[in-house]
């Protein structure tokens, strides 16, 4: 290779391409170890949110560009690394290494410059890394047609990497998915309709409720890289099936890690196969992400808990039959220390009533995008509880159970958004090969091409980041790290992909008629709920800069 870094990277064989990915890689993980030196030196506070949150988002980057490295590894020694998979790999690192020595965009007009987090000299000597440079000439713009090209002739975009087992079961809901709900999603979101019982029944046959249940329970015990890919491939075609799965995985992690052996026994199984719709009834008008501040109250009388309060944003709150609710039973503890989780059972509502239980009222929150489960506002007046219900049997644990679901949830949000990425990505493929325009297929202009190849890119890698922080919970290890890393590039993924897709369809992409307009109203909720990108940010410099 020439000391310009011209000459092609990807003439290279396997063994002296990953050499030199592996060199980059190391590279910007000596950048990244540096900076988080140099920030500890200034002693950072909490009020330094611009450039600890721009510390979280460099990380992320490099996370993300390891796990695709591993990626490449894996399909190399198992012999599936094709053409498409080192293009794909070269262009994330080649975008991902320009944007480390440059900026990274936080939002759309906060970008974190490595000015702000490194000494001129250590960002020189990342940036002089031949191996760096080398990559840095062979970003995304430059190998966009091959892969474009390489996408339409082989009708895939890229080799996941999963074993045979989770290769079948991605298919299997990849053909689920085109037969039962593509076509459906778009009127279900225009007519603001709950996804119908008969597909709620079919995903409860599938499994979808139980994947993550131990099999003891009536779950298949898969774990959470199952989980990852079902959501995935349920999400490509409508976030609302591919989040009918969320409630069900939170409500079986909370029982699983924290319930009684009758609760699990009581619970599990009925979730499992679908029997109960479980909801998350956590937030409250002004708490937001600080649960510790909520303050519906659970007061013990004649043996009962009788629960008064308020709750908002409470996704599929009508057709559910157990809440996993959040009150707080000890008004004298502080903070997150009087707060108790129950496992409060109700009637399943109607759209006409969704709240035939007494004590129970409230209404639907109507929102752009993520209709399928419908958001609620529910009030609290002397709703009666028994005391049995608190989970595990404990009062003043609730805050700390439900802080061991955020990993798993904000995995599965992460799938949730890659999904929706698809979605756009397919869509607008399709758009751009039928859409001519001054004698020829959109899909052969630089400015669209380019565009279509950045969201190959960076969803393979996004995915396979996901795939690692579920790889990790899998085995036992701790990940909230990793989990809003994944939620956080996640968000951001299909968001950006939703929106140049709706360019890529022009005037068109406006139209209620075309689905690029609801995906792109389902992608922007990602960046908000299981906690905004602000907040995974936060948690992922606590995590990574634990002195500032």
């Amino acid at each position: 290779m020439s000391h310009n870094g011209q000459s092609s990277l990807l003439d290279l064989n396997t063994a002296d391409l990953k050499q030199e990915l592996s060199k980059a890689l190391n590279a910007a993980q000596l950048f990244l170890g540096s900076i988080k030196v140099e920030l500890l030196e200034r002693k950072l506070t909490p009020a330094d949110q611009y450039v600890r949150h721009g510390f979280a988002w460099y990380a992320a980057y490099v996370e993300t560009m390891a796990a695709t490295f591993l990626w490449l590894e894996e399909l190399g020694a198992t012999g599936r690394l094709g053409r498409l998979e080192k293009l794909i790999a070269v262009g994330l690192f080649g975008d991902y290494l320009t944007q480390l020595a440059h900026g990274i965009a936080m939002s759309q007009d906060e970008v974190i410059r490595p000015e702000l987090l490194a000494t001129d000299q250590t960002t020189a000597d990342f940036v002089s890394n031949q191996s760096v440079q080398n990559c840095r000439a062979f970003g995304t713009s430059k190998l966009a047609k091959e892969i474009v090209d390489l996408c339409l002739e082989q009708g895939s975009y890229g080799n996941q990497g999963l074993d045979e087992t989770f290769s079948m079961i991605a298919d299997q809901f990849h053909s689920f998915v085109d037969e039962n709900v593509t076509e459906h999603a778009q009127n279900w979101h225009l007519e603001n309709r709950l996804i119908p019982d008969d597909l709620v029944r079919q995903l409860a046959d599938l499994g979808v409720f139980g994947l993550t249940i131990g099999e003891a329970y009536g779950g298949t015990g898969l774990g959470k890289l199952a989980m990852c890919i079902v959501t995935e491939e349920l999400s490509r075609g409508y976030i609302g099936v591919g989040s009918l799965g969320t409630r069900s995985e939170i409500a079986g992690e909370l029982i699983q890690i924290g319930g009684t052996e009758e609760q699990k026994a009581k619970y599990l199984p009925a979730i499992a196969s679908g029997e109960i719709l479980p909801v998350a009834v956590f937030t409250e008008p002004n708490t937001g992400s600080d649960l510790a501040s909520l303050r519906t109250r659970a007061e013990r009388v004649h043996g009962r808990y009788r629960v008064t309060g308020n709750k908002t944003w409470i996704t599929h709150a009508g057709r559910s039959d157990l809440m996993t609710l959040l009150v707080r039973t000890n008004p004298d503890e502080p903070g997150h220390r009087g707060l108790t989780m129950l496992l409060a059972e109700k009637q399943r509502g109607t759209d006409e009533e969704p709240f035939p239980t007494p004590g129970m009222s409230g209404g639907e929150i109507h929102v752009l995008g993520y209709r399928g489960m419908k958001e609620y506002e529910i009030a609290f007046d002397e709703f009666d509880v028994p005391t049995s219900a608190a989970l595990g049997g404990e009062e003043g644990q609730g805050f700390r159970q439900l802080m061991q679901t955020f990993e798993a949830a904000r995995i599965q949000t992460a799938a949730r958004a890659i999904g929706v990425a698809v979605n756009a990505m397919e869509v607008s493929f399709s758009y751009a090969q039928d859409r001519v325009q001054f004698g020829k297929p959109i899909i052969e202009n630089e400015r669209i091409y380019g565009k279509l190849a950045r969201m190959v890119v960076e969803i393979m890698g996004v995915r396979q980041l996901t795939y690692a922080a579920a790889r990790k919970k899998d085995q036992g290890g701790r990940c909230d790290v990793e989990a809003g890393m994944a939620k956080l590039l996640a968000a951001r993924l299909a968001w950006s992909a939703a929106d140049n897709g709706l360019q890529i369809h022009g005037g068109n992409g406006y139209s209620l008629e075309f689905p690029i307009s609801r995906i792109l109203c389902d992608a922007r909720i990602l960046n908000i709920f299981e906690g905004a990108a602000e907040m995974q940010a936060e948690i992922i410099a606590r995590g990574l800069l634990p002195r500032a």
